[in-house]
């Protein structure tokens, strides 16, 4: 089984973060510009949480907010999870479809070194299934 860290190599290592007091529309425009569905919200290297598009939808959008008067801080998810490097992919899974989580931030000693999603761990899922049917169709085969 793959981890996180294995997961973290295949991807660009920038964090893409604001800062609390910045405008959600700046977070979402950094979302958009990243082709991402969350950031980071971070007071410069400690993680504060996470804002996405769903907090954008569910809390500015729906409550007919600005973006441009709202910060950051204000609608994030102020209780982030995390994962580790070393753990795996099933781990993560699980605590995605448990929580209804769409992103993890990895983080190691402390310090934010990346984030999953659930596209990621779905796509080391299947590639690791095609793995086992080749290795099975080569079996059979010889």
């Amino acid at each position: 089984m793959r981890t996180v860290k294995q997961l973290l190599e295949g991807k660009p290592a920038e964090v893409i973060a604001v800062e609390p007091d910045q405008p959600v529309f700046d977070a979402v425009r950094k979302m958009d510009r990243h082709s991402v569905g969350a950031v980071l919200v971070m007071r410069g290297e400690v993680l504060v949480g996470i804002l996405s598009e769903r907090d954008y939808a569910r809390k500015v959008v729906l409550l007919e907010r600005s973006s441009h008067n709202t910060r950051a801080d204000q609608i994030m998810t102020s209780q982030v999870v995390t994962v580790e490097p070393q753990q795996t992919v099933a781990h993560c899974m699980e605590v995605m479809t448990r929580r209804r989580f769409r992103h993890l931030p990895v983080v190691e000693e402390g310090r934010v070194i990346g984030v999953i999603s659930i596209g990621d761990l779905v796509k080391a899922v299947i590639e690791e299934q095609q793995a086992d049917l080749d290795a099975l169709q080569r079996y059979i085969a010889s």
